[in-house]
């Protein structure tokens, strides 16, 4: 039986309403909050508003037995899930806003015994900030459990992870960890690994930093592969035969929630000491701007050897294959450049329907019509596709 038995999760995005569902399936009483009414709606109907495999039949199931209901106003309950965005300010500024928001929104609900967690992904120090809104808003926190337990999901498996992946928790005090674990380990089956909730935070941050380093390598390579002629694709499948050896693959950037933004936060806390992670977000932001240019240079060459303007098709929109997440996706920001430059753009992006700033096209209409096509996310809708007569430019590795 579950101790905590009614569950409040703030924030029912492509983290909270995947950790909700996944909860009401366990026979949780599931209370989701989100300050957009259509997606409260969307969700009430037992729909979904996200692209996410097996989502869609985790929330008809839990809508359908009662177990999740979605508000604009959070409830009473056992344990409060913090899930709320955590982007930047100009100058990549960490911007806890929505945390604070959302911690304040709670506030009148938490009661004496309740756990609060945050699992944004967040800068050092966020968690003891929500004991310090929490305080001022008259909550006694000497008699509740605060934590973090960062989310380490990967879009489109989201599911399955939820429940097999290691979790990290770290409580603002030893007794908060111990009770935040237990609630965890009711549904996790990985590890839950107990910490302090700063070395938490810093776990987190550093997972990503770690791979945007590494990411940041392979595109280095890319942009040294071009300049001397050479095939980076081959040249990486050849140096990882080495047994010590795995290089990651290039692409037109890096983009999404986590390893776009959060190695900022580190290097926004650590200034002068942050030396290799702030280079690397330098690299991979750089990557973006030299496919830019090599995309505008291909349509300018055939310009001149055309007397004809270009059409570029823009081949994906979403910060990696197989998902509709947009968030900070370089793919999406070069086909935005690309626009806003003056070329003609046919954009193509199979796992969403419509953008309001472009017409989304299918992949057929797209090459029929193009005359240079740029592979920008490697979906598995464009693998085997036979191009002739057309420029390629292919950022990702469709045609490997």
């Amino acid at each position: 039986m579950n101790q905590n038995k009614t569950v409040c999760v703030v924030g029912l995005g492509y983290i909270g309403l995947p950790t909700g569902a996944l909860l009401a399936s366990r026979n949780y009483k599931v209370h989701g909050v989100d300050v957009v009414q259509s997606t409260v709606d969307t969700i009430n109907r037992g729909e979904i508003h996200i692209v996410e495999p097996e989502l869609d039949a985790f929330v008809r199931s839990a809508v359908n037995s009662g177990n999740l209901k979605a508000d604009t106003k959070p409830t009473e309950a056992d344990v409060f899930i913090i899930a709320v965005p955590t982007p930047f300010h100009d100058g990549y500024v960490p911007n806890i806003d929505y945390v604070v928001s959302a911690t304040k929104a709670i506030a009148s609900y938490v009661k004496e015994g309740n756990i609060v967690i945050l699992e944004s992904t967040s800068p050092v120090g966020t968690t003891h900030k929500i004991e310090e809104v929490l305080k001022e808003e008259g909550v006694d926190t000497s008699k509740i459990y605060i934590a973090h337990c960062p989310e380490r999901v990967l879009p489109g498996h989201i599911m399955r992870e939820l429940v097999e992946n290691d979790r990290i928790v770290g409580g603002i005090t030893p007794e908060a960890t111990e009770a935040t674990v237990a609630f965890y380990e009711t549904f996790v089956h990985g590890a839950v690994l107990k910490t302090d909730a700063k070395t938490a935070e810093m776990a987190k941050l550093t997972e990503n930093s770690y791979r945007d380093v590494n990411i940041a390598f392979a595109n280095e390579l890319s942009i040294l592969c071009d300049k001397f002629g050479i095939n980076e694709w081959e040249l990486i499948e050849l140096a990882n035969r080495h047994p010590r050896v795995n290089i990651l693959q290039p692409g037109v950037g890096v983009g999404g929630h986590c390893i776009a933004v959060d190695p900022w936060f580190i290097v926004h806390a650590g200034g002068e000491d942050a030396k290799i992670i702030r280079t690397a977000r330098e690299v991979n932001t750089y990557k973006t701007e030299w496919a830019i240019e090599k995309i505008k240079n291909a349509a300018l060459k055939f310009e001149n050897e055309n007397g004809t303007k270009a059409k570029v098709a823009c081949m994906g929109l979403a910060f990696k294959p197989d998902i509709d997440d947009l968030r900070e996706s370089p793919a999406l920001y070069v086909t935005r450049r690309l626009k806003a430059d003056g070329l003609h753009t046919l954009v193509v992006e199979p796992n969403i329907k419509s953008h309001p700033e472009f017409e989304i096209i299918s992949d057929a209409e797209a090459i029929e019509e193009a005359d240079i096509v740029v592979y920008l996310v490697a979906h598995k809708q464009f693998k085997g596709i036979r191009i002739f007569g057309k420029v390629v430019l292919d950022f990702c590795g469709i045609n490997k």
